[in-house]
């Protein structure tokens, strides 16, 4: 099997500071994706500045292949050490999935990760080792399909000290808690806005230390093909449909001339909905055989700048109230976060009559730099994009 993942962190800094003390970084390799999660000592800029140089060295040592004695060694070496508390630098997990299933997971000091698979916390044996006299914990596992793993910092562990509860949440609470809302919710996403409000709420809305979950589930692969704007060539216009509906995954045509086309090829009919609530953005239609019809330039704008949102780490409850309002824009917007690991555009680069009269060739040029910046933008959320023009 080809597994693909979906991967979401969400951090809390403590509480008056400008900068987080944690550091989470993905990366993806021929053969493997890589979560790293950094928790620099104390907190403010030096935890900052440690747990980024953590994750990067880290980083780029697993990149190159090096073991974890070495990534360990190099850390224990780099980074400065303490003067009050002597000892050096930060702690960290590092999970490791291969596209073909089998994991690796380290952790230095963090918090153990929480494994939830079929609806139960799972206990996975590792190995304890001492690697420059600091004690790692190693797993190796094969994963499943709706597996979810849940890195965190140690500011997790003691939400609600002092505050709410005298002790703090134990992992075993962190981890029961977690198990309820992987019942409510797939997306790697919405688990950790939720885990991540859980903590701010036992904080009592002032996070004592910084306070980061990295979420990662095992999922199928899901396409979403989108088609926008009329081919160049009229005669085109068939040749695009098929292409597009021979395409395996969701079905999304955004424009009405699209929609037209689509139509006209299909021998079907578009159906517009006449309840929509929100009038900043234009009315869906409903085409036989297609998953999602909306408007063009306007709505993939708006998509687009709830996708961006969500790019820049601002997804919290509000956020989510947005992506599941029922407009075009939220729709395709949700259809990409939520059910995407391959994103397919299919672009038509005519000229659209109904802006011919301006000077401006103003829907080529804006539509162009939407489908730029709409491929960008889901680039940077770790999917795979493919562009093809007509």
């Amino acid at each position: 099997m080809s597994v693909c993942l979906d991967i979401s962190w969400k951090s809390l800094n403590k509480h008056n500071e400008e900068l987080c003390g944690d550091k989470v970084e993905v990366l993806h390799t021929e053969n493997a994706d890589i979560v790293i999660l950094a928790d620099g000592m104390g907190s403010g800029v030096k935890a900052n500045i440690l747990a980024t140089l953590t994750s990067k060295i880290l980083g780029t040592m697993f990149l190159n292949g090096a073991s974890i004695e070495s990534c360990v060694e190099t850390i224990a070496r780099t980074l400065p050490i303490c003067q009050v508390r002597q000892v050096a630098y930060a702690t960290f997990s590092i999970l490791q999935i291969f596209h073909d299933g089998n994991a690796y997971l380290v952790e230095f000091d963090n918090p153990s990760c929480v494994f939830v698979r079929d609806k139960k916390i799972v206990d996975y044996p590792y190995e304890e080792r001492f690697i420059e006299d600091k004690k790692i914990r190693e797993y190796r596992f094969q994963v499943k399909i709706n597996d979810c793993f849940v890195l965190m910092s140690d500011g997790v562990i003691y939400a609600g000290v002092g505050e709410l509860l005298n002790f703090g949440w134990t992992w075993k609470d962190m981890a029961q808690y977690t198990l309820k809302c992987t019942k409510e919710t797939l997306s790697a996403s919405r688990l950790a806005a939720m885990l991540s409000q859980a903590c701010y709420d036992l904080y009592g809305e002032k996070p004592g230390d910084d306070t980061t979950v990295a979420v990662v589930r095992v999922i199928e692969r899901q396409v979403v093909n989108i088609f926008t704007g009329p081919p160049t060539n009229k005669e085109d216009d068939e040749q695009l449909i098929c292409d597009f509906m021979k395409s395996e995954g969701k079905k999304v045509v955004c424009g009405g001339t699209s929609a037209n086309i689509a139509a006209r090829v299909l021998k079907k009919e578009i159906v517009t909905s006449v309840d929509y609530a929100d009038p900043s953005v234009p009315p869906t239609a409903s085409i036989e055989g297609l998953d999602l019809v909306t408007e063009g330039v306007l709505t993939i704008g708006k998509a687009l700048s709830i996708l961006k949102k969500y790019e820049q780490d601002e997804f919290d409850e509000e956020f989510f109230n947005e992506l599941d309002a029922k407009n075009g824009a939220s729709m395709l917007a949700k259809l990409i976060i939520e059910e995407c690991t391959d994103l397919h555009l299919f672009v038509g680069k005519a000229l659209n009559p109904a802006h011919q009269n301006s000077n401006l060739p103003f829907d080529l040029s804006v539509r162009m730099n939407l489908v730029e910046q709409l491929k960008d933008c889901v680039q940077k959320l770790g999917k795979n994009v493919k562009v093809r023009y007509y």
